[in-house]
């Protein structure tokens, strides 16, 4: 773990914004020259508090109108049928989130689907059919107010 400084802090909010920021702007709002800034960027990589950077996609846009979170458990318990079934939901497109969770269900899961027939299609075809599969609940996203991820 590295020591973060305010100009430290400065760059990782500003690349949460907009992460796609050449050095040359991140250099201009954090007010360094510009290898300044590039060499503390690659700091906060090496430490690993820069994990990547990414594109979040419309998915309404790509015919993707439905968001489902799913609370799955496991009927069978164990290390092999956790990895099994970890290894098999991971590979599942319409997946998008998997949590491993403590509670209720053992794993909870963010699909999406082009619209109710298409997620039941992925929850029977799909996820249904996975390994140590027992409960399921699905709960709909009817909308969503807050997307901010920042940390700080």
């Amino acid at each position: 773990m590295i020591d973060l400084d305010d100009i430290d802090r400065a760059i990782l909010r500003a690349l949460q914004k907009d992460g796609s920021l050449s050095a040359a702007a991140l250099a201009k709002k954090v007010d360094l020259s510009q290898p300044a800034a590039w060499r503390r960027v690659k700091r906060l990589e090496q430490a690993g508090i820069i994990k990547g950077r990414r594109v979040v996609l419309d998915k309404a846009k790509l015919g993707f109108g439905v968001s489902v979170f799913l609370g799955v458990k496991l009927a069978t318990k164990g290390r092999v049928s956790l990895e099994d079934f970890e290894r098999a939901v991971c590979a599942i497109p319409e997946v998008q989130v998997v949590q491993h969770v403590l509670g209720m269900y053992d794993y909870r899961l963010k699909v999406v689907a082009r619209d109710i027939p298409d997620f039941e299609r992925v929850l029977r075809r799909r996820i249904m059919t996975l390994p140590g599969v027992g409960d399921v609940e699905a709960n709909v996203l009817l909308s969503e107010e807050k997307r901010n991820i920042a940390l700080g």
